[in-house]
């Protein structure tokens, strides 16, 4: 888990921002020429979502890689595949770095999730293609010459389908549109630019730190922006200031050596499905809360805290509709709190077969897949480790495997509980810290502040976050750029393409503000 603390030049920026000051201004990229510095990347943007780029397959990851690197070069970076198994990530730095400006390290990911093309509304997630609504609300298809040679009016709505067309390679043509508008317009840099981009993001970047600390002097910066993750459900400019991490744990409950039948011994042999369910149920309360000691003991808000998550506009009511449920889990007070606790989630349980290959037995052992969702002050060590004494606290002897005779013989409640210790943790930096305040104010000189940004203090989702600020330890913020409604992960992944647009701007005004 990683948490940086305020770092020395943050408060006075910090002091601005309540205040409703801003710092340097950025300059200001208007709509209509956002859109035609898009228009210049839209053909690049379709031919980049025609390359699979699943991190399983190293030979796609370095056409992807290939292709990346002389999009940049063409913008006049330096650039420099970084080894990583086969399956390189991409630096580029823009040349003429200044030693009075501070520098930025812009994150970004190339590659993405596996794909059942099966269950895509459209011949291949590879060969993206445009949509708009119908009159009855559904996706239809159109001539993607609309947005490719910008016949005819844009439609902001409009939006691009294909596989990483939102998450992430919509913000990596964002990034490069914005430098194009940066020299064409002959705009001075407010900060030095620094640029990564991992290739194995969706597998939870395994190696991130490895590569990093083996390139501290080409990484060094004094702040990190992430742009990854969806946008607030508003569409308004979103700044977040922390992800929760996440960690897989299987439980395991075993009953008889063998599966038994159930008319000779139901009633007699202890049934591990029925034990695996009320070890479960022992865990929460019907509210949804984590009812082993200790579990949210380290989780610390404060009221300035709670008015900022409160001043998040979630529908929640619509939440609850879209969702399917009555009533929420009571975590926090809404559901921006809720993100700030560590969650213990049941992903997955199986025992006997079911359905028409149902056999009338007691089954000899049952197994839950959790994912515990991490925060800063809470790690997946420290969880299981609370875990881990509920369950003996319930009576259970655990084992590191299948139970010996010797087990059975003299232990009741037989189980085996492991869980991750490494991979994904959570991150935290200061919402008033330095890059927060530059962040911000360079959102709202883009924008406006009517509405103002949103500010999130943590987002649910993970990403490689610690592992990147335990390496560079500088202070960072996550700039989502793309639409809440984007699929990403599942079928149908698409880009709202005023997003895109406004994703330029935000990109645009980061760029030319100063960070102090």
């Amino acid at each position: 888990m990683t948490s940086l603390p305020r770092p020395p030049f943050a408060l006075a920026l910090a002091l601005a921002l309540a205040l409703g000051a801003a710092a340097a201004p950025a300059a200001e990229l208007s709509p209509a020429a956002a859109s035609r510095f898009a228009q210049g990347t839209y053909r690049d943007y379709f031919e980049l979502l025609a390359l699979p780029n699943d991190a399983i397959v190293p030979a796609d990851v370095r056409t992807n890689v290939d292709w990346l690197e002389a999009a940049f070069a063409r913008r006049g970076f330096t650039t420099r595949q970084l080894a990583n198994d086969g399956k390189p990530m991409l630096f580029a730095e823009l040349p003429g770095a200044d030693p009075a400006r501070r520098t930025v390290l812009f994150y970004m990911h190339l590659d993405g999730q596996p794909v059942i093309p099966a269950q895509w509304a459209q011949k291949s997630p590879w060969m993206p293609v445009l949509k708009q609504r119908d009159a009855q609300g559904r996706w239809e298809q159109i001539d993607a010459a609309a947005l490719l040679d910008g016949k005819g009016a844009f439609d902001p709505e409009w939006r691009v389908f294909g596989r990483s067309s939102a998450d992430d390679k919509a913000p990596i043509m964002m990034f490069l549109a914005a430098i194009d508008a940066l020299k064409a317009n002959g705009a001075a840099a407010g900060v030095n630019v620094k640029v990564l981009l991992d290739s194995e993001e969706e597998k939870g970047s395994p190696t991130i730190g490895k590569v990093m600390q083996a390139h501290l002097d080409l990484l060094r910066t004094d702040a990190i922006v992430i742009h990854d993750g969806p946008m607030h459900a508003t569409n308004r400019p979103t700044l977040i200031f922390g992800n929760r991490g996440a960690a897989a744990a299987r439980l395991t409950v075993y009953g008889a050596k063998v599966p038994l039948h159930s008319g000779h011994y139901g009633n007699y042999a202890p049934n591990p499905a029925q034990r695996l369910a009320s070890l479960l149920a022992s865990m929460k309360d019907d509210t949804g809360r984590v009812t082993i000691p200790g579990y949210y003991d380290h989780v610390k808000l404060g009221e300035a805290e709670r008015r900022i998550m409160a001043a998040v506009p979630d529908d929640e009511p619509a939440m609850r509709r879209r969702l399917g449920i009555a009533r929420a889990d009571r975590v926090g007070a809404n559901y921006q709190e809720a993100m700030q606790y560590p969650s213990l989630n049941v992903r997955g349980m199986a025992s006997a077969a079911v359905g028409d290959k149902v056999a009338n037995i007691v089954p000899d052992q049952a197994v839950a897949d959790l994912d515990l969702r991490t925060t800063p002050d809470s790690d997946a060590k420290y969880l299981g480790g609370l875990i881990e004494a509920h369950l003996r606290q319930q009576g259970y002897h655990l084992v590191p495997g299948a139970p010996s005779d010797d087990d059975r013989a003299h232990h009741d409640k037989l189980a085996t509980f492991t869980y991750q210790t490494g991979g994904a943790d959570a991150a935290g930096t200061p919402i008033d810290s330095a890059v927060g305040a530059w962040a911000y104010a360079a959102m709202t000189e883009s924008f406006g502040r009517a509405p103002e940004p949103v500010r999130i203090r943590m987002m649910g989702g993970t990403v490689p976050t610690a592992e990147i600020v335990e390496a560079l330890r500088v202070p960072f913020a996550i700039v989502p750029l793309v639409n809440a409604d984007n699929n990403q992960h599942a079928a149908n992944e698409n880009m709202r393409m005023g997003n895109y647009v406004d994703g330029i701007r935000t990109i645009y005004g980061l760029l030319t503000s100063p960070l102090r």
